[in-house]
Parts: C-alpha cells; structure tokens; sequence
C-alpha cells in the first residue's frame, strides 16, 4: 500500500498538472493543448514508477528532488518541443489571410459571397497582442437570391481583457417566382429627331424634327430652352419653350414637332456668339429628359439686317417631298412655267426623298446654275416613319430655314400650276390686294390625266406637246369641297401644314377663287408614257364629257400659255439643257 504522503504528493502534482492545463488551454485558444498532454502522461509515468510503502517511509527526498520527479527528462523535453510548436503556430497567426486567401483561389469561385470579419483584441499581463482580421467565403444557396439581405452582428465581450467585433453577411431568401420582371432591348422611336433649328428673328428661334407619336399622344412631354454665351462674363439665358404638332394627327411613329424659343431679349445681342441648347422631357416629370445643342452662333455672325425688309425674294416655293418615279418631262414643264409665272425674284426649293432620278437632276441643272433652284438631299428621313415621306416635316424646315428670305411664301405640289384668271392683273397687284392677310388659300381646278381632243384636221403630233397643251378637260363638278393650297408672309407663321398654317399671327383670307386659282395634273408626275389614253372629238370642246362618273369641260388657258413658257425657256436657259419631251 501506499504512505499517505505519498498519496497526497502524486495528488498535489496531479492537480498541479490539471491547473497548468487550464491555464495553458486559456493561454492558446484552445488549439495549444500540448503541454498540458505532456503534463497528463508525466503524472501516469509517476504513478506507475511509485515505490513501494516500505521503501517510501525509509527514504525521504528534498522537494527539489520531487519536483525533478515530474519532469523527467523525456516527457520535459517532449513538453519543451510541443511548447515550440506551439509558439511557432502562433507567430504564424498573422499570415493565416494569405494562406486561406491562396486556398480560395485554387478553388472554384461562389456565385455569391458571404463574408465574415472577426477582429480580436487581447491584453496579456498589459501587452496588448495584434489584430487578427480572417475573411471566409462560403458557397450561396442552391436557388441564388434576386436581392440582397445583410445581417451584421458585432458583439463586444471582455474576458480576461480580451475585446472582440463581428460582422456577419448572410445571404436572402430565395426570390419570389410569382414576381415578374421585364427587360427591354433597343427603343422603338427616338424621344426627338432634329432636322434644323433656326433664328427667327432677335430673340425667337425655332427647332424643327420629329418625335415619337405615343409620347405626345398618351403623355405630357415639354421642352426648355437656354442660351450659353461665348462671353465668359455674360450668363445664361433661359426660357419656357412652346411646342407645335402642325401635322393634324397625320403622323404615324413619329409626329412633327416645332419648338418655339423666344426669349425676353436678344440673347446674341453683344454678337460674341453661343448655343442654343434645347432639353427635351419624356413626361411632366422634370428628372427625366435629354439635353443638346440645338444651334450653335459663331462670334460676329448675327445681322439685324437679315430680319427687315427689304427680303432677298418677292417669292419663295417650298416644295414637299419629291419621291417615286418621277417623269423629268413633267418636271421640266412645271419648272420653266413657274420660273416664268413668279418672274426673276423667286426661288425654288425642293426636296429630293428618293425622286430625283439622273434624268430629273439633269432638267433641273441649268436652273440650279442659274441660281433659281436650291435642290436639298433628305433621303435619309426614310429611317423615321412619318406621314407621307415626313412632308410636314419638309415644308416646316422650309418655313423657318427661309422665313426672312422672301415677301411670300408659296406651298404646293409638282402637279399643281399656279393660274391667274382675269384678265389684266399680275401677280403683284393681286398679292397687294391680299397683303393685310398672312395667308390666303387657292382652289384648285381638277383637271383629267387621260383625257385629250382629238383634232385630226390638223392632225397633231400629242407625243411632242407638253402635259399643259394636251389635258385640257377640267373637272366640272359643284357645291363640292375642292383642295386648296396656300401662300403665306412666313415671317408671321410659327408652324404650317400642306394646305394651311394654324399657327400664324394675322388673318387668314379664303375667298379668292376669281383672282388666283391652281390647276392639278393629279397622277400626271410619275407617268412616262403617252398622257394621251382617251381621245375626244372636236366637238367635246362645246360640251359636257363624262369619265367615270365625273362630268368634264373644255378649258384651255395653260394649253394658250404654252408657246410663251417655251419661249421663255429658251430664252432663259437655252435648249442644249435637255431633249425636246417624248410624252
């Protein structure tokens, strides 16, 4: 048996051995355990080597000699070695982000992240130990969430001194499958489509395009104006803009759209130059909208003079969209009786949509050399779908682009002849007789597209007239609307249609079918055959003839102003221009 001293020693030290455990276990976190094993297998080794009773009680050692007994020379070195790792680990700690970061990247990567940073303080004994910070990824859920959830704990706890904070990133649930999104790609119509803007005058400009046709029919779309002067010591100007949709509802994805800017003074008035910038809204909301430069004056280029008369033209034509297979017969022919009916201070301004073929550029050459025509290439509005190749478009960029350019302003078509029908007055005196107007309208006389006078006693050669000298019944219907097409003072106008401005300032004069009307060729301009496809005889001339319903009579006013209009071409711009006509 054992002495009870003996007893009670191998206690003590066992207990010893279990205190410095726990101390050690606090001491290293939980991971540095070792020593304490060391010490645990050092008390079983004393337990089996005990001496007997007998020789326990003989035999008493100093204390040194006891303590020596617990730390033997193998376990004490194997304590001392599992010691050093220990503290080799632990001088390792710092660099654990860089290990487990080059993990991570050997791996594949989540789809989603959730990390989470653990930073601890410790204070030993009054030294305080570094920041630890570890970043750990893991894996998102097998049904990856819409949004995102964030939870963040941080706790603060002091045990022994020691401080610690954590932040933690979870990921949310997974998303609703009841909750449908939408995804849009590429757009539909443009919000606005600029083809010029323009100075109307000291302080009034106006910018012409299109725009899409649901916005302004189902929302609330607006405009807003600023002047950004060149001169850094002058600031900008900025205005309410007023927008016009002058194309009665005609437009298909886009809609014309006129924007007035008129600010309360000259905005250019140093002549240092700036830009017009215009913003464009998509709604009533202020927040949404796109911002451009509109026009753009250069230092020194505003004229007061350009804005009073005396204008450069009496008369000016703004022609719609030229489109289709045009015949450079027929435009030859309108072309040398306009020249002549509107006399030398006019200008012609077309517009080529697809219609001026080689044959119809070469008919109008000579007049564009002689400065009478201006032949302007806006094919490309082919990539906006408007009404009628965009006309309403063309002939509001024409009123504005010219608007100080001529004392009257004349719309109508290629087929369409412009006639005075009494007698003794001229273009002027009627013009002066319907000047206190902005803009009069003129009546058409419908004539026939097939029907001729077959006059075989001087057998005559219909492929060598002119359309003018060979069409000569004229619808004769009454109390029945006919189309009209106008003049107007553009520099009263804001906004115009085909047949008529609704936005002008003056009045608008209509009853004027005894001093000017306008005789129509209706579907003559594209034709390249014989006009000439149902002959009447002489005797039609006295008179009604029926087509189709529609009675007819003789009416030969052009066909009495062709040999003058031939004249006048040649005289004007020679004969070598072009071919005599085959139709």
């Amino acid at each position: 048996m054992f002495n009870n001293k003996s007893i009670e020693h191998t206690h003590s030290q066992s207990q010893s051995c279990r205190s410095n455990k726990s101390n050690t276990l606090l001491l290293l976190s939980g991971g540095r355990q070792l020593f304490g094993d060391s010490c645990r297998s050092a008390v079983a080794m004393r337990k089996d080597g005990a001496p007997p009773l007998a020789a326990a009680t003989t035999t008493t050692k100093p204390p040194v000699v006891k303590i020596f007994h617990c730390f033997e020379t193998k376990p004490f070195l194997a304590t001392l070695l599992a010691f050093a790792l220990v503290m080799v680990v632990w001088n390792l700690q710092p660099y654990y982000e860089n290990l487990l970061a080059a993990t991570s990247r050997c791996s594949a990567p989540p789809s989603t992240e959730s990390i989470m940073a653990i930073k601890s303080a410790a204070t030993i004994r009054g030294v305080a130990a570094p920041l630890a910070e570890k970043k750990l990824v893991s894996s998102p859920p097998a049904d990856p969430p819409s949004t995102e959830s964030v939870m963040a704990i941080k706790s603060a706890a002091t045990t022994g001194g020691v401080v610690a904070e954590k932040k933690v990133v979870s990921s949310p649930p997974p998303a609703d499958p009841n909750k449908r999104t939408f995804q849009a790609y590429g757009r539909a119509a443009a919000l606005f489509v600029q083809m010029g803007a323009y100075r109307g005058g000291p302080t009034t400009f106006a910018v012409v395009g299109l725009a899409s046709k649901p916005i302004h029919v189902f929302g609330r779309p607006w405009y807003k104006c600023e002047w950004i002067p060149n001169n850094a010591n002058s600031s900008s100007i900025r205005a309410k803009a007023y927008k016009m949709l002058p194309d009665w509802g005609y437009g298909r994805v886009y809609t014309v759209v006129v924007v007035n800017c008129t600010f309360p003074v000259n905005p250019n008035a140093d002549n240092s130059g700036g830009k017009l910038m215009l913003n464009a809204y998509y709604g009533e909301s202020p927040r949404k909208f796109e911002k451009f430069t509109a026009l753009e004056e250069a230092p020194g280029s505003y004229d007061d003079s350009k804005y009073k008369p005396p204008y450069k033209y009496e008369y000016l034509y703004c022609g719609s969209s030229l489109y289709g297979n045009l015949s450079a017969d027929r435009m030859r022919e309108w072309m040398a009786y306009h020249a002549w009916f509107f006399g030398g201070s006019s200008h012609f301004v077309f517009h080529d949509a697809g219609g001026v073929s080689t044959e119809v550029r070469a008919v109008l050459e000579p007049w564009i050399r002689a400065g009478r025509v201006t032949l302007q290439d806006i094919r490309g509005q082919a990539e906006y779908d408007g009404y009628y190749y965009n006309q309403f478009l063309v002939v509001n960029d024409c009123l504005h682009r010219y608007r100080h350019a001529a004392n009257w302003t004349f719309f109508f078509d290629v087929d369409e002849y412009i006639y005075l029908p009494t007698g003794g007055n001229t273009l002027q005196s009627v013009l002066r007789e319907f000047s206190n107007n902005t803009q009069f309208t003129i009546e058409q006389n419908a004539m026939s597209s097939v029907l001729c006078l077959n006059n075989s006693t001087n057998q005559e050669d219909y492929s060598r007239q002119w359309g003018m000298e060979k069409l000569v019944f004229r619808d004769s219907r009454t109390r029945i609307r006919r189309d009209r097409k106008y003049a107007i003072q553009a520099r009263n106008a804001y906004a115009t249609g085909v047949h008529m401005s609704e936005n002008v300032v003056g009045g608008t004069l209509h009853r004027t079918e005894t001093k000017i009307r306008y005789y129509h060729y209706h579907n003559t301009i594209t034709v390249h055959e014989e006009l000439c496809r149902n002959l009447r005889p002489v005797s039609a001339k006295k008179g009604t003839t029926w087509l189709d319903k529609i009675p007819y009579v003789y009416d030969d006013n052009m066909r009495k102003l062709a040999p003058t209009i031939k004249q006048f071409e040649r005289n004007t711009i020679g004969l070598h221009s072009f071919p005599t006509p085959a139709a």
